[in-house]
């Protein structure tokens, strides 16, 4: 049985920052991502890392390039989304899934706004 947790979402002001955190249990996956969908729009790949937790290979959106960085650390089997420079279009709820598991979190809302 696999379970994720997602935490760490809040409401934040253009600028700020947010540190999501994403605890799985069952197993340790290869890769896993960060996902988010806004509302009225589909679920989209923010970020993704292997199980090497290099954080050099990892893959972002083209829209957070730069401002969005993705860790691991496998001895707490948690994922991690460090989130700075945050636009009113980052707003969305946040989803962590291991690469094409098909499993899913609660997600975790983050609301940029002033």
């Amino acid at each position: 049985q696999v379970q994720l947790v997602e935490s760490g979402g809040g409401l934040v002001q253009p600028g700020g920052s947010l540190r999501l955190s994403c605890a799985a249990s069952g197993s340790i996956f290869s890769i896993m991502g960060w996902y988010r969908q806004a509302p009225g729009k589909q679920r989209e790949l923010v970020a993704r890392i292997t199980s090497y937790g290099r954080t050099d290979l990892a893959d972002y959106a083209d829209s957070v390039k730069g401002r969005f960085t993705i860790s691991r650390d496998n001895a707490k089997n948690t994922v991690y989304l460090q989130m700075n420079s945050l636009k009113p279009e980052d707003t969305a709820v946040y989803y962590c899934s291991p690469w094409g598991s098909g499993y899913w979190g609660q997600g975790t809302q983050v609301t940029v706004s002033s």
